[in-house]
């Protein structure tokens, strides 16, 4: 079996529209027939299917496609076969019923309290809120502080274990860092100064 490109179809559809190689050899690295390409060519064919770029997908480079447009007789070279596709998930906003809407704003204060080392930022995507939030309750102006009790985001599953170890790990990283870097000012001012 040959190799072919990732979407084939697509990527024969990004080569009809943007090289000036043959039907034949746009058919022959898609694996498709070349009657199909010529189907593309004019319309009837992969209507609504979107194009996909072989050369940044990596798998032609430009000097493959030129070589090959000025030699009709030369067979396209497969770079790289892509096995597998990351797709990113969307995030779905999530409905949290009023029994829950309290549970963020108090893993914050519990996070502010027992992991003070950690940013607005981490702890914001910790627990899903915002950044506001964070620095709101952290100052103690947050519009509803007198009710708020904390309470830790892995029991109220805001989070897993090992995502607030690796941030309180990394959190603890960038404190070390400053304070080196402190010691360092210091050392200098201390030098300079005699």
């Amino acid at each position: 079996m040959t190799e072919t490109p990732f979407m084939p179809k697509a990527t024969a559809v990004w080569l009809v529209e943007n090289t000036t190689l043959t039907f034949k050899q746009i058919a022959e690295f898609c694996d498709l027939h070349e009657l199909e390409i010529k189907g593309i060519a004019d319309g009837d064919v992969a209507k609504g299917i979107k194009a996909y770029n072989p050369i940044l997908a990596g798998q032609l480079s430009r000097e493959e496609i030129e070589t090959c447009s000025k030699n009709p007789e030369k067979k396209l070279k497969l770079l790289k076969k892509i096995e597998e596709v990351e797709v990113k998930e969307r995030k779905k906003p999530k409905y949290t019923p009023l029994s829950k809407r309290q549970d963020r704003p108090d893993a914050i204060l519990w996070l502010c309290k027992n992991a003070s080392e950690l940013t607005d930022g981490q702890i914001s995507k910790l627990v899903g809120s915002t950044k506001g939030t964070v620095s709101l309750i952290r100052k103690r102006s947050y519009w509803n502080f007198s009710n708020l009790k904390p309470r830790d985001p892995v029991i109220l599953a805001l989070c897993t274990q090992e995502v607030f170890q690796k941030a309180l790990d990394k959190a603890k990283r960038r404190v070390e860092r400053e304070k080196k870097a402190k010691i360092r000012e210091e050392k200098k001012a201390q030098s300079a100064s005699l």
